[in-house]
């Protein structure tokens, strides 16, 4: 078999998988219906790019067809952006203002109307010679790089806030939705990569070695996609969002203009503040709502009778802590007591890590591991 038939059958195959899961995806009865259909979009159009290779026998005749394909590929990064947002908020919907993302996709159809849509017999013959010469095409290949990276990066960044707003309000340390976006992301990071370097090649006369990137992002296709569909078996609950309107500490204080300092814990704290910190913390000592493997800061607040707003600067700044760890410390400061009860040896680190409020032994080691520099078991036999 040839590179061009295994090139065919790797594309084919990737196409099938990636059809497959999207028409599931359209199909099962779940809330996260717009989640879902976003990520389906994506499925299809990434789809839609892939028949690329094993359409080029129809490019001839289908000009028109092969430039709209290859234009949908700017509608690629925008559709995946609002889907790392659906997932990121619990509360996201789409809006008028989300038109305003398929700018670049009308702007390049429309520049490229005179010579390739409108283009004549002859003139098809003459783009298919020069394709990769003619302008217009140029210019395409920058304008998908340029959005490329500008999404990259907003994606990266809304990554990067979803995470800190997690850990300042939750403390369940299963972030799943997380994990699963960013490594989403990676791997078409690295996949664009390829696609980067098979483009610079394509001005090259090093044909042999735009023939094995092709084989390249053939394989990678099918890996991700089969990747996709373990990773929604593995995970049929994915994903946890928070809402949209959550800011960060930072944030809350920045608007209120009020300095956040560097190291807020040394900082003098007015006799109210010094006050609200043992409330809470004698709270949480007495009534042990760490216990409860999914407690959020919004349930805290109506147990300790202090607004989120106020208790999340409370923990965040005043303690400088995550309310993750600040949770978290409670938890294996139980759990050190029960590793040291003599009369419960028999208990399994497992049973601990369930009953002090964690769900994931990896959480509870590393949980453990930072607050004593110890592992469960080294500590046990200490």
């Amino acid at each position: 078999m040839d590179n061009f038939s295994f090139l065919n059958t790797l594309a084919l195959i990737a196409a099938f998988v990636i059809l497959l899961f999207a028409f599931f995806l359209l199909t099962v009865q779940t809330k996260s219906k717009l989640k879902n259909r976003l990520f389906a979009g994506l499925l299809l159009l990434s789809a839609f790019d892939l028949s690329s290779f094993f359409s080029e026998n129809y490019f001839d005749a289908n000009l028109s067809f092969e430039v709209f394909r290859m234009t949908t590929s700017l509608l690629i990064m925008p559709v995946f952006f609002l889907y790392v947002k659906s997932v990121c908020y619990s509360d996201f919907k789409l809006k008028q203002e989300d038109l305003v993302l398929v700018i670049p996709f009308v702007f390049a159809n429309l520049i490229l109307i005179p010579r390739f849509y409108l283009a004549n017999a002859i003139e098809t013959t003459y783009v298919f010679e020069h394709f990769k010469q003619m302008s217009e095409i140029r210019f395409f290949y920058i304008l998908v790089e340029i959005q490329y990276f500008f999404y990259i990066v907003l994606i990266f960044k809304i990554l990067k806030t979803y995470k800190e707003t997690y850990l300042e309000n939750f403390t369940n340390s299963d972030n799943s939705s997380y994990k699963w976006l960013f490594q989403m992301t990676v791997l078409f990071l690295m996949a664009h990569a390829v696609v980067f370097f098979k483009s610079l090649i394509r001005y090259t006369d090093y044909h042999a070695l735009l023939n094995s990137s092709n084989v390249i992002i053939g394989i990678i296709a099918l890996l991700i996609s089969c990747w996709f569909v373990l990773k929604a078996l593995n995970n049929p609950e994915l994903f946890k969002g928070v809402d949209s309107t959550m800011l960060l500490v930072n944030e809350v204080l920045n608007k209120e203009f009020v300095s956040v300092d560097k190291n807020p814990v040394e900082n003098s704290k007015s006799p109210e503040i010094i006050l609200q910190i043992e409330q809470v913390k004698k709270y949480v000592l007495e009534n042990e709502p760490y216990l409860d493997p999914s407690l959020t800061i919004q349930e805290l607040s109506k147990q300790v009778n202090i607004s989120v707003r106020d208790l999340s600067i409370l923990i965040n700044h005043h303690m400088d802590k995550h309310f993750f760890d600040f949770i978290n410390e409670y938890r294996i400061e139980k759990a050190m007591k029960i590793l040291k009860d003599t009369s419960k040896n028999k208990v399994t680190i497992l049973e601990i890590l369930y009953e002090v409020g964690f769900n994931s032994k990896s959480s509870f080691n590393t949980a453990f591991k930072k607050h004593t520099n110890q592992t469960p078991t080294e500590f046990r036999k200490s």
